[in-house]
């Protein structure tokens, strides 16, 4: 996050798409109801990590004026946005780790327990946590039954269904939703200088994940990413049944289930464009660069058919966190999606 990120005019504590939410925290500041734990859901790049560190610089800022909190200048809030603030915490995995082990919880466990360094509170932010463990997450409720005054957790989660439900029961829960195209399009040129084509472009593209945006704009590796994962999926649909089980078995190779969820969630929007384009809905795909492929598609298959393959895609999503045999699910979307008997 820029500096100028923390305090934008055009959005409330610079966090764009999720106003409702920075009002509910400011709100909660002002009547001294901060929670000792806050449960930020929503899609991957979607904003939850900008709301997190938006809302600790909200509660570490050192401006005189309340209602300037964040300033986004002071030295609280620079550190903030340099990722070096000694009371925000991150809880990192290992390097051979793919979600976050019990031992780097109790860790982290460990210095929130300590007294802050300079304000009030100390933060610990814990990405992913719908892929952390039961065992794992468990060992958060201690300290969620009994915080340390100063103590504040965050966590950052794609589905509340992972979680357990003596988690969020002790947690404020955030859904944060997918941005407004207008609002990914402002993000863009206003913020970071794209011009209005590349800015349009990826508003569509990025479904709503203002981050992913971003981070497009500034790395064309996404964008390619993004093409090669959608070339995969027609691959996919032309193949033969052996084909398809021998996508599955690469897949459910791939120990980074981020990057699955990611690549997931982009045929589900290509889903979602052709299920609205087989009922000559008036709306724009997310995936405009294929509309080709969408009018073509649309043609040939039924509404139900893309129902099925957008309804068997997300059932893997949402079950990504959970011990699932991942091969296997993959191989029953697969035959799921449309083409087989084509």
């Amino acid at each position: 996050m820029k500096q100028n990120e923390l305090r934008a005019p055009s959005a409330p504590w610079g966090v764009y798409g999720h106003a409702w939410a920075v009002d509910h925290l400011r709100q909660s500041i002002g009547h001294g109801r901060v929670r000792h734990a806050y449960l930020m859901v929503g899609a991957e790049s979607v904003g939850k990590d900008a709301l997190a560190r938006a809302f600790a610089a909200a509660l570490l800022c050192t401006d005189a004026d309340p209602d300037r909190r964040p300033c986004g200048v002071c030295p609280s809030c620079q550190r903030i946005a340099s990722g070096n603030h000694p009371d925000v915490l991150y809880t990192v995995r290992g390097e051979d780790e793919t979600t976050l082990s019990i031992d780097a919880i109790r860790a982290q466990i460990g210095r929130l327990a300590l007294k802050p360094f300079e304000g009030r509170y100390r933060f610990g932010i814990f990405p992913d946590f719908d892929q952390v463990r039961p065992l794992a997450q468990d060992a958060l409720l201690k300290t969620l039954e009994e915080p340390a005054p100063h103590a504040i957790l965050i966590l950052l989660a794609r589905s509340i269904e992972p979680i357990l439900p003596t988690i969020t029961s002790r947690s404020q829960i955030l859904h944060l939703r997918p941005a407004s195209l207008e609002a990914v399009r402002t993000v863009l040129q206003e913020q970071r200088g794209a011009d209005a084509e590349m800015a349009a472009l990826l508003a569509h593209l990025s479904g709503g994940r203002i981050g992913w945006a971003i981070r497009a704009l500034n790395d064309s590796e996404a964008l390619k990413q993004r093409s090669a994962g959608l070339d995969l999926l027609m691959q996919a649909m032309n193949g033969s049944r052996a084909q398809r089980f021998e996508l599955a078995a690469d897949l459910g190779k791939d120990r980074d289930k981020a990057a699955l969820g990611t690549l997931l969630a982009l045929w589900q929007s290509f889903w979602r464009d052709l299920l609205l384009r087989c009922h000559d809905a008036p709306v724009d795909p997310a995936n405009i660069d294929r509309q080709e492929a969408l009018d073509q598609l649309a043609a040939a298959l039924t509404p139900d058919e893309a129902l099925r393959a957008m309804e068997a895609t997300n059932r893997v999503i949402e079950r990504l966190g959970t011990n699932i045999n991942l091969r296997l699910a993959l191989e029953v979307m697969l035959l799921d999606f449309p083409g087989l008997s084509r």
